[in-house]
């Protein structure tokens, strides 16, 4: 009988293997097709001084990358890119650990809050443009009409430099803040009541006082992946400037996606702006590893 079993266990065995390939082929071809391939591809494009539409292709070496080194647009884009993340990702964070610690207490229309915040997640913000213009409109806007109702001067807010790029992070922040929340919410949601009890007995009692002893610390993987998808997320910037601003005024909100954009399919020099993508793909992984490697040091799991 173990005989028989053992047999069987091992031509089971001897079957999924041989089946390996066939389940995971679909998936090895999509990922080739769609990612490795056109990765390995701007990345040779990057050694030559391709432009699209042109016949032929010259290899450059590291030409691309030293023009990118010396031009100055490309590093204002960088400080321009590198502002915004510094204005959504602590904002949306803060603002979605926020609602989300309201909704966690409240009982009545708790669903229609959740689905109230989710909705700009859903909009596009293409489709969205029109009405933050409107909202943002210098002389009839409705933030300007606040501004004035209190006393206050009104602000060119997408036409002058100082604040072109804080309101687009503003924006950002609005679109970020929904999905956050619905992180923060399951990660309430998962915290054992128990522990809260234990807290309140052990003199835990205020509410600040029981949330940063408890509540944050068990929400630290939480806090993580939120912060990771946030910061992924800010730096790919790119629809937001493209139907609001277009890099302007005076290049105070051209980022980096936007340059490689202009670069690629304005300028039609294509291998600059792969070397673009490539430098931009390096920094941006490279960032993301330092980040997890930080904090996940001060993450309890």
């Amino acid at each position: 009988m173990s005989a028989y079993i053992a047999s069987n266990n091992r031509s089971g065995a001897r079957y999924g293997f041989l089946s390996l390939p066939t389940l995971v082929m679909p998936a090895t071809i999509l990922l080739l097709a769609f990612s490795l391939v056109p990765s390995a591809v701007v990345i040779l494009l990057s050694f030559t001084n391709y432009e699209l539409g042109m016949p032929g292709l010259h290899f450059v070496g590291l030409g691309n990358y030293s023009d990118m080194v010396s031009d100055h647009i490309f590093w204002q884009s960088v400080r321009n890119t590198a502002l915004y993340v510094a204005i959504v990702v602590p904002g949306s964070i803060f603002m979605a650990l926020l609602v989300a610690l309201l909704l966690e207490r409240r009982r009545f229309m708790t669903r229609f809050y959740k689905v109230a915040y989710f909705l700009p997640v859903t909009a596009t913000l293409v489709a969205m443009a029109t009405v933050w213009e409107f909202i943002l409109h210098p002389t009839f806007g409705l933030a300007n009409h606040l501004l004035t109702s209190l006393g206050w001067e009104p602000v060119r807010f997408l036409a002058d430099p100082n604040w072109a790029m804080v309101s687009l992070a503003i924006i950002g922040i609005w679109q970020s803040v929904g999905f956050n929340v619905i992180l923060f919410l399951a990660g309430l949601g998962s915290i054992p009541r128990e522990i809260d009890e234990a807290a309140a007995l052990d003199g835990a009692d205020g509410g600040l006082d029981r949330f940063l002893t408890v509540t944050w610390p068990l929400l630290g993987p939480t806090t993580l992946f939120v912060t990771l998808t946030t910061a992924v997320n800010s730096l790919r910037i790119f629809e937001s400037v493209t139907v609001i601003t277009q890099g302007g005024p005076d290049k105070s909100t051209g980022v980096i996606l936007y340059s490689i954009y202009l670069e690629a399919f304005r300028y039609f020099r294509t291998g600059y702006a792969s070397a673009l993508t490539v430098a931009f793909l390096a920094v941006t992984v490279t960032l993301i590893l330092l980040q997890m490697r930080v904090s996940d040091r001060k993450v309890h799991y």
